[in-house]
């Protein structure tokens, strides 16, 4: 059995409740800018690299804009929401903490690095994470294993003894992809496909239940 070296956060839908404002301000700019939105660009894009999802807005949805117009414009939006009201999920700042105190913790997200910076600081966990990885920071977004491996390279452990926590489809297939062990806690929104389901290790209901025992059990 094999020691749990690190725990591997993703942000989107697992710390924030934020997917469906993702979803609203990229739909909003479409329609403002004359594209043409449809109901299977917000899971196209979820997981995607922001170089990504911009470009897929620009070529597939029609916005006249260039991809890092698009980018930040979309980023500004969010931004402003966050500093009005943070979405967080209730008892993911204690989980977080709890999960500190015993592992080295990483931040693995699609999010843009201004907004990762941003809700570590007005949730006060900026000191909890040992290491955040920007998936524009990486050649490759979600389902690609690019930002796991990232963030355990940048944590000096071995990824095959971190535990990732994840919420959809493409973040799970990404920390499978990464050889990681994975917990699963599924978006209600925009639940997880049944194939990426069965790549985790453990799905639990709420992160509430990702407690320092269910971490430990996931040894090998």
């Amino acid at each position: 059995m094999s020691e749990i070296a690190a725990v591997i956060f993703d942000m989107d839908g697992v710390l924030i409740d934020s997917e469906q404002l993702w979803d609203e301000a990229r739909e909003t700019l479409t329609e403002e800018r004359g594209g043409r939105w449809h109901a299977g660009a917000q899971r196209a894009m979820m997981g995607m690299s922001s170089r990504e999802w911009s470009r897929y807005m620009h070529e597939e949805l029609g916005l006249t804009d260039e991809p890092a117009e698009i980018n930040a414009e979309v980023v500004r939006r969010l931004e402003l929401i966050y500093r009005s009201r943070l979405p967080v999920i209730d008892g993911a700042v204690d989980v977080v903490r709890v999960l500190a105190q015993r592992w080295p913790l990483g931040l693995a997200s699609s999010s843009n690095r201004p907004l990762i910076d941003l809700v570590l600081e007005l949730t006060g966990l900026d000191s909890s994470f040992s290491t955040t990885v920007s998936s524009e920071e990486v050649a490759s977004g979600k389902p690609a294993p690019d930002v796991y491996r990232a963030a355990a390279e940048a944590l000096a452990v071995d990824r095959r003894n971190c535990v990732a926590v994840e919420d959809s489809s493409n973040g799970i297939r990404a920390a499978a992809n990464a050889e990681m062990r994975v917990v699963a806690i599924p978006n209600q929104a925009f639940p997880p496909a049944g194939d990426a389901l069965e790549r985790a290790n453990v799905v639990l209901a709420s992160i509430r239940e990702l407690t320092p025992e269910r971490v430990e059990a996931l040894s090998r």
